[in-house]
């Protein structure tokens, strides 16, 4: 059997499938449909499918296409590679491992197409992007429909058109939630080729020997600091248009915005020094940028922190300033897109049913979660949820004590005021019984969480036949 995949104009393409799991039985016959194949999307219809879910996944790349994509890949990242720390002293890494326990395939995808990055779980973009598409691809449950869907479907779904929804989707979704739409701006940062960056000014090093020589390190003294600094602000920016009020995510801030706000900043922010050492001088330097590697080769790298709104003239002129850049090649330049997403505590539960409309669940950026990783539990989140409700069981919420609990209590919360996005954190957690301070206090943090998690799976029965062989679906 093979999958239906359809472009815009309906033309039928087949793929070579792998033969369906033997462990499933008694499938449910119901069709669901899921909109956006973004990372939420890409994983909401892996975990219908492998409940035994018939998808319909509607992805309107390439017939229409936003202005931060550049592939028709599903689960492309358009920011950076690093689906950021994979400690378990972090609350994100907890989340990658609750993720894990319920076969995750982004985190499947991300463990092979990882690249060196230190404490952090980087990716080929590329191959992780294919990886994931081709599972789907692959799916004897997924029909892929390649068009853009321009209103909110009829019957069980799920939404994750994602931050940059096209405006018919989202004419149709403020027709149905009404006119109260939140949004914010997300920036983009440069990628660079490896063999154009100078090393005989640059050094490999991590902080404090985290990683090792994972990263390549551009030290700047402080009269060349004070000078990019200066640029950065005299710089020419891409406007926005007269109706769109900027309101940046702190996690993503462009080094305009930071600059702005004091001359120092940069230097305390994405460009400290600390627990660095210029092996060449032997000192620390006054300020570094940093690039991590975003490829398997190790051939291109991206400016860690370097969020931009400069127009691509002036990013070319100033970012070749920073030593070791100075003859530099740019893959791709940073770029400023406008990312919407909707009150969600007024309007979802913790389910992330849509209040009024059972079958409708949301999921990913739009929903207010900010990250990779995050993006994809929301999506597993409303796809066991879905699944559940066309199998005639109750919708479930994930334990507050564990990340993916405390993530969707803070996005549901309905007396939430100046509702801003959020990613993973221990801060969102119910504090714990007892004295812990620093390192220990993640830890015992990071354990109960996972205990909390798997004792919820263990109860609600949420774990499907074979989930533990999801590695093995992905294509190497």
């Amino acid at each position: 059997m093979a999958a239906r995949v359809y472009s815009g104009s309906q033309t039928r393409h087949d793929f070579i499938l792998a033969p369906r799991p033997s462990s499933f039985t008694g499938m449910n016959k119901s069709y669901a449909t899921v909109i956006g194949a973004g990372l939420a999307g890409s994983e909401a219809a892996w975990q219908l499918a492998r409940r035994g879910v018939r998808v319909r996944l509607i992805e309107m790349r390439p017939v229409a296409t936003t202005e931060a994509h550049r592939t028709a890949l599903f689960a492309e990242l358009v920011c950076s590679n690093s689906l950021r720390n994979a400690s378990l002293e972090t609350a994100v890494g907890v989340l990658k491992e609750e993720l894990r326990r319920l076969g995750s395939l982004i985190i499947a995808a991300a463990d092979r197409a990882r690249v060196p990055a230190g404490a952090a779980l980087a990716v080929d973009r590329d191959d992780f992007a294919r990886m994931v598409t081709e599972s789907l691809e692959r799916n004897p449950l997924v029909e892929v429909i390649r068009a853009e869907a321009q209103a909110i479907p009829e019957g069980p779904a799920i939404i994750a058109s994602g931050p940059l929804t096209s405006p018919a989707l989202g004419a149709d979704l403020n027709r149905l939630i009404g006119e109260r739409n939140l949004y914010f701006y997300d920036a983009i940062a440069p990628i660079v080729t490896a063999e154009s960056i100078d090393m005989t000014v640059a050094f490999r090093a991590s902080r404090w020997g985290n990683g090792g020589d994972d990263y390549i390190n551009c030290p700047l003294d402080e009269a060349r600091y004070q000078a990019f600094i200066e640029a950065v602000m005299a710089a020419e920016k891409m406007a926005a248009h007269p109706f769109e009020k900027p309101v940046y995510f702190e996690g993503c801030m462009p080094i305009e915005e930071l600059a702005r706000r004091g001359p120092m900043t940069l230097a305390f922010g994405p460009m400290k020094p600390v627990g660095l050492v210029d092996p060449r001088t032997g000192r620390r330097p006054f300020a570094v940028v940093q690039l991590r590697q975003d490829d398997h080769e190790g051939r291109l790298y991206n400016l860690v922190g370097f969020q931009t709104k400069m127009t691509y003239p002036e990013q070319r002129r100033v970012l070749r300033m920073i030593p070791g850049l100075e003859r530099v090649e740019f893959v791709r330049l940073g770029s400023l897109h406008r990312n919407t997403f909707i009150d969600s505590p007024r309007l979802l539960r913790p389910t992330l049913q849509l209040r009024g409309r059972d079958d409708l669940l949301l999921a990913g950026q739009m929903i207010g979660v900010e990250g990779y990783v995050e993006s994809a539990a929301a999506g597993m989140l409303a796809a066991i949820n879905l699944a559940r409700i066309l199998g005639g069981a109750e919708p479930v919420a994930p334990p507050r004590e564990s990340a993916l609990g405390s993530l969707v209590a803070y996005i549901t919360e309905p007396a939430r005021r100046d509702f801003q996005p959020m990613n993973a954190n221990f801060g969102l957690m119910p504090p714990l019984a007892g004295r812990f301070r620093g390192r220990e206090k993640k830890i015992a943090l990071g354990e109960r969480a996972l205990a909390a998690f798997q004792k919820w799976i263990a109860h609600e029965g949420l774990a499907p036949d074979g989930a533990a062989r999801t590695s093995e679906a992905v294509p190497a």
